[in-house]
Parts: C-alpha cells; structure tokens; sequence
C-alpha cells in the first residue's frame, strides 16, 4: 500500500506550541496532533503546511526547516509524515478544520495523547529544550 504524504507545521509562539485536536469521527479521532494534512499531488510538503493551516486554523506561516520526519503503519493505512518549524505571520488561530486548538508548553505537552506516528518528534520536544526557541 502507497502511503499517504502528510505535511505538519510546527507553531511556536511565546514558548508555547499550536496543536489541534481531531475530530472524533475521523481516522484517529479524538487524538491531538500537529497541524497540517494529506499533500496533494502537485504540492511540495511546504506548500502542503501553508495551504492545510490556512485552512484548519485560519493562520498564514512561513515554512522553515525540516525538524522530523517519520513513516508509521497503522493497520488501515501507511503514513509519511515531515513536520516543519513554521513561522506564525498572522491571524489568530480559529478551530475550522479540527474539533479544537491548544497552545502547550514543553511541560504540558505529554499531557495529550497523540497519534503513534508522532511519538518520536514528541519525545525531541519533551527532551531538547532548544526546538521551543
């Protein structure tokens, strides 16, 4: 099975970090991730981040650097996944496209349950200190 390309955006602000919640009726619902969505064919994965904020949460970045990038089998699906640091340029984020929205901080973070394909970027985040800059 050909996975699914899924680009993330990373949104730091304040010392804190954006993360959505999933609706419940969809694959994984009711787990909270990192922003972003499924590229399209035609896309790059940075187009993919900027295009998927703008439409889950209302929000304009900038793409940045590639801080991780991960491949997970879930028994109904493959997903590769590349999560970018992204720079927050404007508009206050509004839940259109997922069910809620948090700003964590490094302490709260492992306080939310997310999909398995994200754990190993999670453990960087409770663990290097210099990714929240």
């Amino acid at each position: 099975m050909k996975a699914l390309e899924v680009g993330a955006g990373l949104v730091f602000r304040g010392g804190k970090l954006l993360i959505t919640l999933r609706h419940d009726d969809v694959h994984l619902g009711g787990l909270w991730e990192f922003p972003g969505g499924k590229k399209e064919p035609h896309e790059t994965y940075e187009d993919c981040v900027v295009r998927e904020l703008c439409e889950e949460l209302g929000i304009d970045v900038r793409v940045g650097e590639l801080i991780e990038s991960a491949t997970h089998e879930y028994p109904e699906k493959s997903v590769h996944l590349r999560f970018f640091r992204c720079e927050w340029l404007g508009n206050e984020p509004r839940a259109l496209g997922c069910a809620d929205l948090r700003w964590v901080t490094r302490e709260e973070i492992g306080g939310y349950e997310f999909p398995a394909a994200d754990l190993a970027l999670l453990e960087r985040l409770k663990s290097e200190r210099a990714l929240w800059r």
